[in-house]
């Protein structure tokens, strides 16, 4: 919305959701600012017309930025109470000085079930951390007819920094020496079905290991949330623990037969070199009770 986001809680209320958080990792200051992140393993969600649960699989990134701003973004399951199941991915960004974020979601439901208005709706919400409660609490608002007047909010970005990237990496090349292999464990797949992009289908990550130049365990939490349209599109979500304790950000993400991953970690940690992202991905095969994943360095 360039010319700015309303106050979301100007329009008429969809559903409020209360997510509950698994874990919070604090990352550092990557590429884009300050990023800490949430498992979001669970919750409830209610409105006029729609309630259920939230389900496990799905992150909730946050970045500040130096000039006190912060950028959110967020995927979430939800499966509603006649056992519809939903993808949303939102972001948003809470202003200097704000305690709350407000953020505008995309959300993916069945064409085929009764709540398939959300794939056409005009929407914004209101998120708010909840620590104390071990909660993310959001409120989710119709703004179809709300005016982009005032009171909207604008986020101006610090000089100097990297945009952080909304989709797949485009990068491509001949494959080189290999940088480490992944074995990733998963959960039973979670079918949208066919929605306003094509058939999502949503395959939960629930851990795993990782060896190679750097070692340590894949975090539960996360998915490949696959989009099935023509050529299946794999996007895959997750987050790596190496054995001296640092955070790997991971979205591997394209069609099959051209994967390209993409890196995120601390500026001044031992894995920095992974931020330049010059390196390609195998497709996911079978090993270790999942899938085995290798990533190489792009010549």
């Amino acid at each position: 919305m360039p010319e700015g986001l309303p106050a979301p809680d100007a329009g008429q209320l969809v559903f409020s959701a209360t997510l509950e958080v698994g874990e919070t990792h604090e990352v550092g200051a990557t590429p884009y600012g300050e990023r800490r992140f949430f498992d979001i393993s669970g919750g409830t969600f209610t409105g006029p017309r729609i309630s259920g649960t939230v389900m496990t699989g799905g992150l909730d990134f946050e970045l500040a930025l130096a000039n006190g701003a912060m950028e959110l973004e967020q995927i979430a399951i939800l499966r509603t109470g006649d056992g519809a199941n939903i993808f949303m991915r939102t972001c948003g960004f809470a202003a200097a000085g704000d305690s709350t974020s407000r953020f505008v979601p995309d959300i993916e439901a069945p064409n085929s079930s009764q709540h398939a208005w959300l794939n056409s709706g005009k929407f914004a919400g209101i998120r708010q951390v909840n620590a104390n409660e071990g909660t993310i609490e959001l409120r989710i608002y119709d703004i179809a007819q709300v005016a982009a007047g005032e009171p909207k909010r604008q986020l101006t970005d610090p000089q100097g920094v990297a945009n952080q990237p909304w989709e797949c990496a485009t990068n491509n090349g001949a494959r080189g020496a290999t940088v480490l292999t992944e074995n990733v464990t998963l959960g039973g797949s979670v079918s949208v079905g066919a929605s306003k992009r094509g058939n999502r289908n949503i395959i939960p990550i629930t851990g795993g290991s990782f060896n190679g130049r750097l070692s340590g365990v894949v975090l539960p939490g996360g998915a490949d949330y696959q989009l099935i349209s023509g050529n299946t599109v794999l996007d895959a979500r997750y987050t790596l623990m190496t054995n001296d304790g640092e955070y790997i950000l991971v979205r591997n993400c394209g069609p099959f037969g051209a994967l390209i991953p993409r890196f995120e970690t601390r500026v001044q940690g031992p894995y920095a070199y992974l931020n330049q992202n010059r390196y390609l991905s195998s497709d996911p095969g079978v090993g270790g009770g999942g899938v085995s994943i290798t990533f190489y360095e792009q010549r």
